[in-house]
């Protein structure tokens, strides 16, 4: 992996120079870099990391285990490529296991996110069976914990 590269996946956004000094790096080199990485689609996209309890506008998430019958000629990548592209789509991967997909969806609440599962994705054909988990708190997200260490404690619903 290269170094701009492993910099990028461990620390936040920088600069260029920035990322230049840390490397002992000509500012040039990483700019190249940055270039190919981009060219050769390892690089697809600078993504913030957020709270979604501190986001103002309200989203439901949610994780649909998948199970689809591969196709003769295709296996699994036909249907995995038109479920991914569906817009309410975040992430989709192809799994081990009791099912072959793992799709992450976010939606405006519960009933977008439950019609999106039963009248888009369910009737698919090939879909053979979905479960729906909604996210109900998310803890860490992207290597970056949310909650902090005294909120995370347990206590009794009600003081004695």
């Amino acid at each position: 992996m290269s170094s701009v590269l492993q910099l990028l996946l461990e620390g936040e956004r920088l600069e260029t120079s920035q990322m230049a000094e840390i490397l002992g790096l000509e500012q040039a080199e990483v700019e190249s870099e940055l270039t190919r990485l981009q060219h050769e689609r390892i690089l697809l996209g600078w993504r913030p990391v957020f709270n979604p309890a501190e986001v103002e506008d309200d989203q439901v998430r949610a994780v649909i285990e998948v199970k689809i019958s591969p196709e003769r000629e295709g296996g699994f990548d036909r249907l995995s490529l038109r479920i991914s592209r569906f817009d309410e789509v975040e992430s989709c991967y192809l799994m081990s296991g009791g099912y072959d997909l793992l799709v992450i969806v976010a939606g405006k609440n519960l009933r977008s996110v439950a019609t999106f599962v039963s009248e888009r994705l369910a009737s698919i054909e090939g879909v053979l069976s979905t479960s729906t988990h909604f996210l109900l708190r998310a803890y860490k997200e992207q290597r970056h914990l949310l909650v902090g260490e005294s909120s995370a404690v347990d206590q009794p619903a009600v003081s004695p």
